[in-house]
């Protein structure tokens, strides 16, 4: 299958996505869980300066419960607009027990891009569905609205949904794909080196992908990620324990590590321009006009 002319990625800079707050932990037990509008701008502008080109969002209350409130979204969304150039990319899973037209309306908010997972998937001892229709249904719309995907891969099969998507449905907006390899979820793929390099032969050349480690896989994941090209996404939404005994301090620490790594790796960060021109994303004054 043929998805593009050309891979519009490159070994030479990194992809790093912050995924800040989540929809799994509590405030109460996370006090540094970014979770007002306040805390999440502060949080994405210290992320971008060290390196993040990409704010992957969950939206909380005024009670700091997960909330997929329209009102509520715009906010954030304008908020982080107003205050940094990241690419702001709202996620459409929400939380587990949220209905799906629900996390299908949040593309009114109308976000640069958003997630689109791939397939239903056990999560810890709930079960995160996306149904085929709901997947097809999240593609088209965002092709019809100019917001770009970012494909989400809890295991392997996932990304055989991806090309079975591509080849029915078509390309997304903006000409790209990108895949995001979500790893160490209790009851999806393994966090390993070994499962990232199982997925590689799924990944079309002409794709990007990127990889997250939930827990204690955050660390392997993204060096594997690093040694086979590609990108990363990190955050308080994934990870809490900066190392054993060591909570994470905040989001800074976590993409603090991820842009150090990628330039080890001689793969620096790369800016919120490059990332645009990565996933086709159009830059803001370019989307007005």
């Amino acid at each position: 299958m043929t998805t593009g002319t050309a891979t519009r990625g490159t070994r030479a800079g990194t992809l790093i996505t912050l995924a800040p707050t989540g929809a799994e932990s509590a405030k109460a037990d996370v006090p540094a869980l970014p979770v007002s509008v306040d805390e999440v701008v502060s949080t994405a502008r210290d992320c971008e300066a060290l390196g993040a080109a990409v704010v992957h969002l969950h939206v909380r209350d005024l009670d700091t419960r997960p909330t997929l409130d329209l009102v509520r979204v715009r906010e954030v969304v304008d908020a982080v607009r107003q205050s940094t150039d990241l690419v702001v990319q709202l996620s459409s899973g929400g939380a587990v027990t949220d209905p799906l037209a629900d996390r299908v309306a949040v593309l009114d908010a109308e976000p640069d891009a958003a997630s689109l997972s791939l397939g239903t998937v056990n999560f810890g001892r709930d079960v995160f569905s996306n149904p085929w229709d709901l997947i097809v249904e999240l593609h088209t719309q965002m092709r019809d609205r100019g917001i770009v995907p970012e494909y989400e891969a809890f295991d392997l099969g996932h990304l055989a949904t991806l090309s079975r998507l591509l080849d029915r449905h078509g390309l997304p907006h903006g000409g790209h794909v990108h895949v995001d390899l979500v790893m160490g979820v209790p009851g999806g793929m393994p966090g390993t080196t070994g499962a990232l390099a199982a997925c590689l032969p799924a990944i079309d050349p002409s794709w990007t992908f990127a990889a997250t480690g939930v827990g204690r896989t955050s660390l392997p994941v993204m060096l594997a990620a690093l040694s086979a090209g590609g990108h990363l996404r990190v955050g308080m939404e994934d990870t809490l324990t900066y190392a054993p005994g060591e909570p994470v301090r905040d989001n800074a620490q976590l993409v603090a590590r991820a842009a150090g790594l990628a330039r080890i790796a001689q793969r620096p960060a790369l800016t919120t321009t490059e990332a645009r021109e990565l996933l086709g994303i159009r830059a803001p004054q370019e989307a007005s006009r």
